[in-house]
């Protein structure tokens, strides 16, 4: 199996891969589990997918997720291992949450599109918010650093023009100011953007309330990326490709928006 052992290039000291691995976690999620059990769950994941026990891996990827450990190497590499388990559409939930965290990976670029092709699935259907791809991209470059950083010195310019002799700056100050507008509108646009869930269950029911005794209307295909319309306890109201409209158990759908959480 294609596995990485950790984000960073081979050979490293495992002391330095441990550090890189604690930057992955938030601090409300020491408590719970501390790097050097991050580092050691990490390998025993990795190894039991190599051995071919994937259900045990995929609980440790999914363990380290629920403590707040958030890294492309976690999620490729449970990707790999839903995908050997023929779980696709877990795979394919967990190659864009790495694309997510690493835009620019071009190896999470092309597993996402051969895990699609072999889902039968249209481009539209893993990417039905546009907005998404103005976050992403926003992201990717740091535009909200870059947009603060142009409003900072355009008011430094307007400053310097205010008080120096004749007014000169102004212009400066006025070009600096219209690309930082230029800049945060991919940001901002992305704040707008639909929260989505991947389909992760083959023949997973859209039913008609959010209830255990709820009818099923239709069926979700595996792998399609639906938005995310409203939430009640463990079910999400979604709506299809098709425009249809119900809802799903959470264990059948599973958030891009946000780590996998108990």
């Amino acid at each position: 199996m294609g596995l990485r052992s950790g984000p960073h290039p081979r050979g490293l000291k495992t002391a330095l891969f441990g550090g890189l691995l604690a930057a992955f976690i938030g601090p409300g999620a020491l408590a719970a589990l501390s790097a050097p059990e991050a580092q050691v769950l990490f390998r025993q994941a990795n190894e039991l997918a190599r051995s071919g026990d994937y259900p045990k891996a995929l609980d440790a990827y999914r363990e380290l997720s629920e403590a707040g450990a958030e890294g492309p190497s976690l999620y490729w590499n449970w990707a790999q291992a839903a995908s050997a388990r023929g779980s696709q559409g877990e795979a394919l939930w967990a190659l864009l949450r790495a694309h997510d965290l690493d835009p620019g990976d071009l190896a999470v670029t092309r597993e996402i599109e051969r895990v699609r092709e072999a889902l039968n699935l249209d481009r539209a259907e893993v990417a039905p918010e546009p907005l998404s791809a103005a976050a992403r991209f926003a992201r990717r470059f740091r535009l909200d650093l870059v947009a603060a950083a142009l409003f900072g010195l355009s008011v430094l310019l307007h400053l310097t023009a205010r008080l120096a002799v004749g007014g000169r700056g102004g212009v400066a100050a006025s070009v600096a100011l219209g690309l930082g507008l230029l800049t945060a509108a991919a940001p901002i646009a992305g704040s707008f953007a639909r929260p989505t869930a991947v389909v992760v269950r083959r023949g997973a029911p859209l039913l008609d309330q959010a209830s255990p005794t709820a009818e099923a209307v239709g069926t979700l295909r595996e792998g399609e990326v639906v938005p995310i319309l409203d939430a009640s306890g463990e079910y999400f109201r979604i709506e299809d490709s098709s425009g249809a409209r119900g809802w799903a158990v959470g264990s059948d759908v599973r958030r891009l928006d946000r780590p996998q959480t108990p």
